[in-house]
Parts: structure tokens; C-alpha cells; sequence
């Protein structure tokens, strides 16, 4: 199991955003459905999300970000991470759901 502690301190600053959201989906300890399972799992970035990344990444490796592209980028990384692990912990809700139920 996802402990709080460690998704909000380790990969969030305090009072982002996506680590305010963090807070507030694993507040609730019940088990995700696999429904929301599954759903968690079909999530992804709009294509022209992705593409900003791709330019804001293009632009960091070239050392020319200014400071707000460089925040816009780190809120992309920030939910990306946060994503990541919700879809982390949804596959293995799943893998323990039986075949009948999926």
C-alpha cells in the first residue's frame, strides 16, 4: 500500500497542486474499484500536453528555460509522478481481481 507520507514529502512540495490532490485522493483508505481501476490506468496526457513537455524538455536540456517554464514543467513532472502511482497501485488492485470481475 501507497503511504501518504512518502507521496507528499518525497515527490510533491507541500502545497502544490497535484500535492494538495494527492492529499485529498489518499485520504480516503478504502480500496479503488477495479472500475476506477481501470480507468486510472487509461489515463494520459492530451496530445498537446505532450507536446509541451517536449518542448519545455527540449528547452531544459538546451539550459535555455526561463523560471516560469521551468515551474510549468515541474508541475508536468510533478503530476506525471503522481499518475505513475496511482496507475502503480490500480495494476496491482487488478492483478488481484479475479478474472470473473475484470
Amino acid at each position: 500500500m501507497i503511504r501518504r507520507k512518502s507521496m507528499s514529502s518525497q515527490i510533491l512540495t507541500p502545497n502544490t497542486e497535484s500535492a494538495i490532490l494527492a492529499r485529498i485522493l489518499e485520504s480516503d483508505e478504502r480500496e479503488l474499484t477495479p472500475e476506477a481501476a481501470r480507468y486510472l490506468l487509461s489515463m494520459k496526457l492530451p496530445t498537446a500536453d505532450e507536446d509541451r513537455v517536449d518542448e519545455l524538455s527540449e528547452k531544459a536540456r538546451a539550459g535555455s528555460l526561463t523560471d516560469a517554464e521551468s515551474e510549468e514543467l515541474d508541475g508536468y513532472l510533478h503530476v506525471g509522478s503522481l499518475v505513475a502511482v496511482w496507475q502503480s497501485k490500480a495494476r496491482r488492485i487488478l492483478k488481484r481481481v479475479p478474472v470473473s470481475q475484470q
